[in-house]
């Protein structure tokens, strides 16, 4: 059998993309598999979940490979030390959802991060101990396979360790990070692999002390994570400098089995992840609302298209605002937020010829910032089995704090709970009661990993990192294939905007919303905020033949796929 390998630069594609008015959104990285296929967030780790299936592994075991390998290769996102999401669909059409996100200590309380005025304190949810949740990844990708993996814990586990032990070579987009947060690994480290001043792409990175935490994983299991060494290990680093989990906050961390959000869409149905996402309601919510309206006719970025697009968007986030935390701890009204004539009726003061304005959108029932620093891979394996995950540690290196000894970088997902209701965080987002902070409590999220059937059958595997713009990216992939046209590398590089219900205003790339669209709306009322780059999207498209089309963002120079 012929292994196809595919690793493409983007160096190119981004010259002639300033160069040029026109942009082929195609000409990235992309190929065709017959048999499997991967798109993940860095080659070395891509090829770690390649070598799984090759030698036999299923979609399971080459996720739980590769996650490891993200947290060795990958630091800035890739991660033990922070928490995610799977969307899991078998070769006969079952789907689930696995929980692991991170919590809240037990020590936490509502008022945390506020002075005594009642004011939110400036990074004190993003920056150092006491930004840090309970890290539910281990835990997560323990579970998954248990229930669901082939292949020996053990030998999924090792291909981390090798990395870590002889090392990976710096890319040029990694040493420009590593340098920008220098100082606050100074400021909250004594050391790390990453405070070196010195380095340069093509640098070897070392990581013993990392490898020396994944061995105990690796003989432990989850519990080589939450307790023994590496657990003393967190607790002294939060000892250190103030943080708040305990031994009995990593005893206590279990990941959940959940039912997964699923909406019909035409001839579609969407798959994605429930609350303490936010991302599958969200995403289901702006379909429902945008299916009457003839999106095919009016074209790709055209000015109804857009216009339409944007308030559907704006009900959607203001009902994310009101209502989706943690579904067990807030009762979430899922039945509702899905209900067909709830969302008919959200679409009631649509006004065709003019903006809406988010201090009139509010929620709709009766009262009853991700970052960019994530990771996505999906994957689908030689049965048919289909993996789509989303993890995170939040800010780029999460809280800036590794774990001495242990080599891991810790999160900042407290900052992703309403600090104080009606507060945004540090992507904007507003979240009220439903995602305030309380003790074993899961931070509302906007990750949205995505399975699509069409006609029954495996269509689309896809997910992103980038915050608050992962789910309207996501929905803009979605629509790109299946209302437009287009080939899975144009619908995941086309250009993209934004908007998240406040600040009230069309976030959008430089390239997006042309041929007079952009002076369209703004006479219908909206206003805008140019932003260089949004969500990463990595997907897979499985083709009626059996063919699996396999596609990488532009906007992610690190980004590939591989597959045979």
């Amino acid at each position: 059998m012929r292994f196809l390998l595919l690793s493409l630069g983007l160096c190119l594609l981004l010259s002639s993309c300033r160069e040029e008015p026109k942009i082929n959104y195609s000409a990235t990285k992309t190929a065709d598999f017959s048999t499997a296929a991967v798109a993940g967030p860095h080659p070395l780790a891509t090829k770690v979940a390649l070598k799984v299936l090759q030698n036999g592994g299923n979609a399971i075991d080459a996720a739980v490979a590769m996650q490891f390998a993200m947290a060795v290769v990958y630091p800035r996102a890739g991660n033990i030390g922070g928490g995610g999401f799977l969307v899991y669909r078998d070769a006969d059409g079952n789907s689930e959802a696995l929980d692991y996100r991170e919590q809240a200590p037990a020590a936490a309380d509502r008022d945390m991060y506020l002075d005594e005025e009642g004011n939110v304190v400036q990074g004190l949810s993003t920056r150092g101990h006491l930004a840090v949740g309970v890290p539910g990844t281990v835990a997560g990708i323990a579970e998954m396979h248990r229930k669901h993996g082939s292949r020996p814990w053990k030998d999924l586990v090792g291909y981390s360790i090798d990395l870590a032990m002889n090392g990976y070579r710096l890319s040029q987009s990694e040493v420009g990070r590593i340098k920008r947060y220098h100082d606050d690994f100074a400021e909250f480290n004594k050391s790390t692999p990453f405070s070196d001043t010195t380095v340069v792409e093509g640098s070897l990175i070392v990581q013993p002390a990392l490898a020396a935490t994944l061995r105990r994983i690796r003989d432990k299991g989850a519990a080589g994570f939450y307790k023994g060494k590496t657990a003393e290990l967190i607790v002294k680093e939060m000892k250190s400098g103030g943080g708040l989990i305990t031994l009995e906050d990593l005893a206590n961390y279990k990941p959940a089995w959940r039912e997964p959000i699923s909406k019909d869409y035409k001839e579609y149905r969407i798959i994605s992840m429930p609350p303490s996402s936010s991302g599958g309601l969200c995403l289901a919510q702006m379909v429902e609302m945008l299916e009457p309206y003839p999106l095919s006719d009016w074209g790709f970025q055209s000015t109804p298209a857009v216009h339409t697009t944007v308030e559907a968007m704006r009900r959607a986030y203001a009902d994310r605002a009101e209502y989706m935390g943690d579904s067990d701890f807030y009762p979430v009204p899922l039945d509702s937020l899905l209900d067909d004539d709830y969302l008919a009726g959200r679409m009631n003061d649509f006004r065709e010829d003019s903006a809406g304005t988010s201090d009139a959108i509010v929620a709709g029932l009766e009262a009853v910032r991700e970052s960019y620093e994530t990771t996505h891979i999906s994957i689908i394996d030689a049965a048919g089995n289909a993996v789509s995950i989303t993890t995170t540690l939040n800010g780029n290196f999460g809280s800036k704090v590794m774990v001495d000894e242990g080599g891991f970088f810790l999160n900042n997902e407290m900052d992703d709970f309403s600090a104080k209701p009606g507060v945004p965080n540090m992507f904007g987002l507003i979240g009220k009661e439903a995602n305030a902070i309380m003790p074993g409590k899961r931070m509302l999220s906007s990750m949205t990993p995505t399975i699509v059937e069409k006609d029954g059958e495996l269509f689309l595997v896809l997910g992103a990192p980038g915050g608050s713009t992962i789910i309207t990216a996501v929905l803009q992939t979605f629509l790109n294939v299946t209302e437009y046209g287009m080939p899975l590398a144009e619908a995941v590089n086309a250009p993209r905007f934004h908007h998240q219900y406040l600040p009230d205003v069309i976030v959008h790339e430089a390239d997006a919303l042309g041929n007079g669209v952009k002076e369209d709306l703004e006479k219908m009322g909206h206003q805008f905020r140019e932003t260089k780059y949004m969500a990463v999207i990595k997907a897979l498209q499985r083709l009626p033949e059996g063919t699996i089309v396999a596609a990488a963002d532009r906007r992610n120079p690190d980004d590939d796929v591989k597959g045979y």
